[in-house]
């Protein structure tokens, strides 16, 4: 028998800042082997464990290969396997009957399960248009971030990653690169291999702050004051770049009247961290030359997350560090691709283009569920049409979630891998493709590539692209529109504003052909300034903030739940929690890949002794974590790698594969953040006790 062997340019699919370049070798028509590819400059030939074993996940006994039926109660899993016919027949005429009453009844829920632009938002969102269902507000993981960037530099961009190699000081701040970054992680290691100090700020002592020369522990949701307490110790001794801010920012003055009351003796009581430490902090930080940020996702996940990013995002230019390539910060680059959305997306579609759609808050979907409709609301949710996301898992207060998913009112529809907690809540399970069976193109947040993904297999069983799903609804509701026949090749091409100079005269068939190519961008920048903002500078004040009715400056917003903003709560929940990742799960993807659920064990919490003791907790007893929102188990681990006051629980198991049937977001709040209107998952509190 002959041997075809070949390897297809490939793009790991998921949340990741990463954004892989990768290479799959087939072989008579079976993916056998993922890979990183060698060239790029950052994949570098390295795959974390969860995609380099993508190939388990793609071939998983338990894929999704046909169209299922609800048969059983709502969460009860029982479906009958159906014909696409079949299907598409009855999700066509129920969505069309609800359009034909009340469009915005019909919700799309989407996020990140691929960040590919062809299947995620292209064909599903000109479906949506077209239908004139409700608009997604998809906040689930970084508007707040996001927000806080834009208003400071004007859009979602930063440091080229490679040159963190070259600082000499780098603030690991709220992040945990070696679980959620492990390319960011290698170039840091060979930056301290060259003399760079590496300081971690999180409240957890994570598997990179244990690496890191520093650690310092903060609590939760205080990151903003303790970026102000930096810039009140560089202003008062003048240690800032008067040059770089006369010429490249806006509002430092005013900017100097804000921080005079974050004195570091307040600022140590708010963080609950040694005033040495503050001012030590912010020393270093002016005196290192070039100094860096890579700042994460994990400290806006609290109500001030909006303005903690902003607050942190001005540091930079207070020192002048965006004069070096090696100098600034990097929480996103995903702004610097030009992106087509209107050509994705087609908004002209609407029937009403005289007032914008209702849009519902993805962060927040359990109370949206559970609503029944009113003048200000809008219509009662009628149909659920989910893709790319898990939200009975991943929404917080995972119980309101639950129960708006198990109307029986409520018509959803789910395209999976697998047979999700979401799935089992359908009416019916369309089986979607995976990465190495479709064809994307990507941008990064973590890198300044742009990426193709090119299929390396047929699709396996019946799975569909999740465009081809909506191209067929799309004939299926009898659309004429020439749009809803545009191929995936062509979604690819209409993605990107080609003629952009940062595309530097590339084109989507030269991407697909090399896998990846480099924005055309300054190696430095912001060295000259050029922000993104309308002032083209750093806005330390920011004019559209204050017409948009938001605090023009940076400040602390004190958090929902904790021990000083709410005391009484905190009489009967003392203990803030937050649940960052699993090292080998992925929000919730992977977590039914049976190798990488065993490496994680069981779920987990882990406790500072001086919290366990009084409770009667020992390590590796069983545990109840609870609140007024909900209660989840999980086995203690006693240990000072959670500050005193904090417990942390690492996250997001499937609720169906967890001992009690529960994960993290039992307790989690759908209260929002103060900018960005994100969830606020580490702004949590709770009490542990044995069981």
């Amino acid at each position: 028998m002959t041997t075809n062997t070949h390897v297809v340019r490939a793009a790991c699919p998921h949340d990741c800042p990463d954004t892989c370049a990768m290479h799959v070798t087939v072989e008579n028509g079976v993916a056998i082997k993922v890979q990183g590819d060698a060239d790029h400059p950052t994949t570098k030939g390295v795959l974390c464990t969860k995609v380099s074993r993508y190939t388990e996940r793609t071939y998983h006994p338990d894929r999704l290969l046909h169209p299922l039926k609800r048969v059983g109660p709502k969460g009860s899993g029982e479906f009958v396997r159906v014909s696409w016919d079949e299907a598409l027949d009855e999700i066509a005429t129920r969505l069309g009957a609800i359009a034909a009453r009340e469009p915005e009844a019909i919700l799309p829920y989407s996020y990140a399960g691929t960040m590919g632009f062809v299947q995620g938002e292209s064909m599903a969102a000109r479906f949506f248009n077209k239908l004139g269902a409700s608009d997604l507000d998809r906040t689930i993981c970084a508007s707040a971030g996001a927000a806080g960037l834009r208003y400071t530099y004007g859009a979602g961009v930063g440091m080229h990653v490679e040159h963190f190699v070259d600082s000499k000081l780098i603030l690991i701040w709220g992040s945990n690169p070696i679980t959620s970054s492990v390319h960011f992680w290698a170039i840091a290691q060979e930056a301290k291999r060259r003399g760079a100090k590496l300081i971690a700020i999180d409240p957890y002592r994570s598997l990179t702050a244990e690496k890191c020369h520093q650690h310092i522990a903060l609590l939760p949701g205080t990151d903003a004051a303790l970026a102000l307490g930096m810039m009140h110790v560089l202003i008062a001794e003048d240690l800032v770049d008067h040059e770089y801010i006369a010429r490249h920012t806006v509002g430092y003055s005013e900017l100097k009247g804000r921080v005079r009351r974050y004195t570091p003796a307040r600022v140590a009581e708010i963080c609950g961290i040694p005033e040495e430490t503050v001012t030590t902090l912010a020393r270093e930080y002016a005196s290192a030359k070039p100094a860096a940020i890579r700042l994460n996702y994990g400290m806006q996940r609290a109500k001030g997350g909006g303005q903690a990013t902003r607050a942190v995002a001005c540091l930079p230019a207070l020192i002048g560090a965006w004069r070096d390539p090696a100098g600034g910060l990097l929480m996103s680059t995903s702004g610097y691709a030009p992106v087509d959305v209107a050509a994705q997306a087609r908004p002209d579609l609407r029937a009403r283009q005289d007032k914008p759609a209702r849009t519902v808050n993805m962060s927040a979907i359990g109370d949206a569920l559970c609503h029944p409709g009113d003048d200000v609301f809008g219509p009662k949710i009628e149909a659920l049409v989910v893709y790319n996301s898990n939200p009975v898992a991943v929404a917080p207060e995972s119980s309101k979630v639950a129960a708006g998913f198990a109307r029986e009112d409520l018509f959803t529809v789910v395209l999976e891998h697998f047979q999700t907690d979401t799935a089992d809540y359908a009416d019916f399970v369309l089986p979607a493709t995976t990465q190495l069976e479709h064809l994307d193109i990507h941008k990064a947040y973590g890198h300044t590539y742009l990426l193709a993904n090119n299929p390396a297999i047929a699709p396996l069983g019946e799975s569909k692209p999740n465009s081809e799903i909506f191209r067929l609804l799309a004939r299926r509701m009898g659309w004429q529109e020439p749009c809803f026949s545009d191929t995936d090749d062509q979604l690819a091409a209409q993605s990107i504003h080609w003629s952009d100079a940062r595309m530097a005269g590339s084109d989507w068939e030269t991407l697909k052909r090399d896998g990846w190519i480099r924005y055309d961008l300054p190696e430095a920048p912001f060295a000259n300034g050029q922000f993104y903002t309308p002032s083209g500078k750093c806005e330390f004040y920011s004019e559209r903030m204050r017409e948009e009715g938001f605090d023009p400056l940076p400040d602390w917003v004190p958090p929902y739940e904790s021990v000083a903003s709410n005391p009484e709560l905190a009489e009967r929940y003392p203990l803030a929690m937050i649940s960052p990742p699993a090292r080998n799960f992925l929000n919730s993807s992977f977590v039914n890949v049976d190798s990488l659920r065993a490496s994680i064990g069981e779920p987990t919490l882990d406790i500072h002794p001086k919290d366990a003791a009084p409770r009667g907790i020992s390590d590796g007893a069983n545990v109840r974590i609870f609140n007024d929102r909900g209660t989840l188990s999980a086995k203690a681990r006693v240990t000072e790698k959670a500050r005193e006051g904090v417990v942390v629980g690492l996250s997001i198991w499937w609720k169906k594969l967890a001992p009690d049937g529960k994960n993290a977001n039992e307790v989690t709040s759908q209260q929002l953040t103060d900018l960005g209107r994100a969830p606020t998952f580490y702004d949590c509190l709770v009490d542990v006790a044995p069981v």
